[in-house]
């Protein structure tokens, strides 16, 4: 099993050069942080249903074996590691970020499952708004509470695009932003009274309460519908789960 993998093969000859990860250093930071203890706290602060909704996203993206995959902002892996079990042994998945903290760990992840078709997975340290890719080069895409954190949207949408081949799609995942007031109520009370208490027991206090804030400054669902169509994509369609508290956009090339 390979270790982290910081360099890419696939990479246009006119990108290939561009090494230099751009980034809100802020945010950069605050995953660095809580890359420790952020499998545990996402399975706590869940209650373990954050892998229904990334097994969904999964789905959404249509991933088939001996594809190409990406998983963009990929943290510790595990929309990675169930697009690897798609594609399988035959097919290629990239798990890119921009944390060194998040990919050492998905990398360790990677050595202890030990599954045959990980083997398959490259670890990448790059920028979801300038993505080391050729044009058209993967089958599906799937991102996970990745978008409300970019620092510029439409770029980031727009690079989707461009990487993807005709006709395929890109399964994002995230918090919802809800325009019913009960179920934005709930989300608010949820965070203020679960996540952050839960994360104030590992210290994380500080980091957890800029969840809300990403969360208001975030897109409605008919507005990530219009910001994948004006990035080109063809078919765009926003679906709700979890009670309305998350999110999953799924866009076709």
């Amino acid at each position: 099993m390979s270790c982290l993998q910081l360099s890419v093969p696939l990479l246009a000859a006119s990108r290939s050069k561009r090494t230099a990860v751009r980034c809100a250093s802020d945010r950069q930071e605050l995953f660095n942080r809580i890359a420790p203890v952020y499998d545990n706290l996402n399975d706590l602060l869940s209650f373990g249903q954050h892998r229904i909704w990334k097994r969904m996203a999964v789905s959404w993206s249509g991933a088939k074996p001996g594809d190409s995959l990406l998983d963009l902002c990929c943290g510790s892996g595990d929309l990675t590691f169930l697009m690897s079990e798609k594609a399988g042994e035959r097919g290629k998945v990239i798990g890119l970020d921009f944390s060194k903290e998040q990919l050492s760990i998905a990398s360790s992840r990677q050595y202890l499952l030990s599954k045959a078709c990980y083997n398959n997975i490259e670890w990448v340290e790059g920028d979801a708004l300038d993505l080391p890719f050729s044009n058209g080069y993967f089958d599906a895409i799937t991102m996970g509470y990745g978008l409300r954190n970019v620092v510029d949207k439409r770029r980031a949408m727009q690079e989707m695009f461009r990487v993807l081949k005709p006709g395929s799609r890109v399964s994002i995942l995230d918090f919802n932003k809800s325009v019913q007031p009960l179920t934005a109520f709930v989300q608010e009370w949820m965070i203020d009274n679960v996540v952050v208490p839960t994360a104030t027991v590992y210290g994380l206090a500080k980091e957890y309460q800029y969840l809300k804030t990403s969360i208001d400054t975030f897109l409605t669902g008919k507005e990530l519908e219009k910001l994948a169509l004006d990035a080109g994509f063809s078919y765009a369609r926003h679906y709700e789960i979890g009670g309305g508290l998350m999110g999953n956009l799924v866009a076709t090339r």
